[in-house]
């Protein structure tokens, strides 16, 4: 196989780096082990976040994905490692990784840790009365 995980983050060049605009990207196929019991853990990744001068690219983005599948790790130190890589390697204006893991032990665990630069401000939301999103878009 020539395509191998790899913990590299590789970016390009924000198309529109003069406008605040949201990158939303769902990773449904995000696995790692327990480190207690060296069991799978599966979880949902979900990555928003926007951009300032770089994006990430989205082959490099799913191989570190990848990296993680025969790692152990607690979901807590998982989620906020990750949003620390991507932040270090696009220097966004805003990012949230919300990791959403399956029921283990009966207990559904959701770690949500956000990044914002320094001085930087949302603009305010616009909500647009009767405008629902397309069916596939939603988290």
């Amino acid at each position: 196989m020539s395509t191998r995980p790899a913990r590299t983050l590789e970016t390009f060049p924000n198309p529109n780096p003069e406008r605040d605009y949201r990158i939303h990207m769902r990773i449904p196929e995000f696995t790692c082990l327990c480190p207690k019991t060296g069991q799978p853990d599966f979880a949902v990744l979900t990555l928003d976040y926007i951009p300032d001068r770089l994006c990430v690219e989205l082959k490099s983005l799913k191989l570190y994905i990848w990296s993680y599948r025969d790692a152990g790790a607690f979901h807590e130190a998982v989620t906020n490692r990750i949003l620390d890589d991507l932040v270090t390697a696009t220097q966004p204006r805003f990012m949230r990784l919300t990791a959403r893991f399956h029921v283990r032990g009966g207990i559904f665990t959701n770690v949500v840790a956000e990044h914002r630069q320094p001085g930087w401000r949302p603009a305010p939301s616009v909500e647009l009365a009767g405008f629902e999103a397309e069916p596939n878009t939603r988290d």
